[in-house]
């Protein structure tokens, strides 16, 4: 590839090659007009009588024989401990006898360098996707959240203080350690694969009933945004999905249900990493006085997510803005 600071580019090349070749310039007027030396206007020149256009590309600097390049063996040696044992360049090229810097090198070519590259219980490169446009796959799951005592929780008042609100807090159970149960929050969600636009109901439960209700209406709120078909649906092994109730659900609307390997939560990592951004931007963001004030606050949170808030998935744009222009939707 030519630098930026060139005298000729492929283009440039061209032409001063065809002044000599083709139209009979001198080499050294052709070298003196575009100020280069002789020698590069020769070797220019040259190369347009032999291989015509196609000359003018970069060649690859690459040497025509390496005899010090580390062998095929060596290299397949090096990757196979980084995916089975996680080690370093320093311990690997301990272990191999070779420098920190080619085993480095090595795992560069090989796109291994970082351990985040790999999946923590298999060695396996971490295979990403995303499906090519809105509907093709919808991720659902259940986020589980205990409720907030009234005065506000443990997080950010600490244990005696949250405590006290715990015990406080009126219509309260006791379990079987005397301690107040609040309940749990379970906060059903749906994701669009492509776009990341998110859609979420907190219940009191995680039945299937309910778990089919909100993806009756995840998919009605998704026809009113330009996603007028739902292709497939992935979710968790948990009893909701694997109800008839789920299974005939899906088939009215439909939609093709697919599960995760079983104890395999990245095979839905997407809504996954969703929850954390959940938990970050709204259910642990701020001191809510009640239960009541969390949840009011979740359908403004999710607004800002899906219409203002960058998504590096998609090009620190907005999820929205994936959902815009979609074919047929202004007409």
């Amino acid at each position: 590839m030519s630098h930026a600071n060139a005298a000729l580019t492929p283009r440039a090349r061209l032409r001063l090659a065809r002044l000599v070749v083709e139209d009979g310039w001198p080499v050294a007027r052709a070298a003196e007009l575009f100020q280069v030396a002789w020698p590069t206007a020769k070797r220019w020149s040259d190369r347009y009588r032999e291989l015509g256009p196609a000359g003018m590309a970069d060649r690859s600097s690459r040497p025509h024989q390496q005899p010090h390049k580390t062998s095929p063996g060596v290299v397949r040696r090096i990757v196979s401990l980084r995916r089975r044992h996680r080690l370093g360049p320093v311990q690997l090229a301990d272990t191999l006898g070779l420098a920190s810097s080619t085993v480095y090198a090595v795992l560069r070519r090989c796109g291994l360098n970082r351990l985040s590259h790999l999946d923590r219980h298999t060695g396996e490169p971490i295979r990403r996707y995303e499906h090519p446009y809105p509907g093709a796959m919808l991720h659902v799951d259940v986020k589980k959240l205990g409720n907030i005592p009234d005065g506000g929780g443990w997080r950010y008042l600490g244990r005696a203080q949250g405590s006290k609100n715990r015990a406080a807090t009126p219509g309260t159970a006791r379990n079987a350690y005397r301690n107040p149960k609040l309940g749990t929050a379970f906060v059903h969600t749906v994701l669009d694969d492509h776009s990341r636009v998110a859609y979420a109901e907190i219940h009191d439960d995680e039945t299937a009933t309910t778990a089919t209700a909100v993806l009756r209406r995840a998919v009605a709120w998704l026809a009113d945004r330009g996603i007028t078909t739902i292709e497939r649906v992935l979710s968790d092994n948990g009893s909701a999905y694997r109800s008839n109730l789920w299974r005939d659900t899906c088939t009215d609307l439909g939609i093709t249900p697919k599960k995760t390997r079983p104890y395999r939560p990245q095979t839905n990592g997407k809504i996954e990493r969703f929850h954390r951004t959940l938990a970050d931007g709204w259910a642990f963001k701020q001191l809510y006085p009640t239960e009541q004030a969390r949840r009011d606050a979740l359908p403004a949170w999710l607004h800002h997510y899906n219409h203002h808030r960058p998504h590096t998935a998609t090009n620190k744009l907005p999820p929205i803005t994936r959902l815009t222009n979609l074919p047929g939707q202004y007409i």
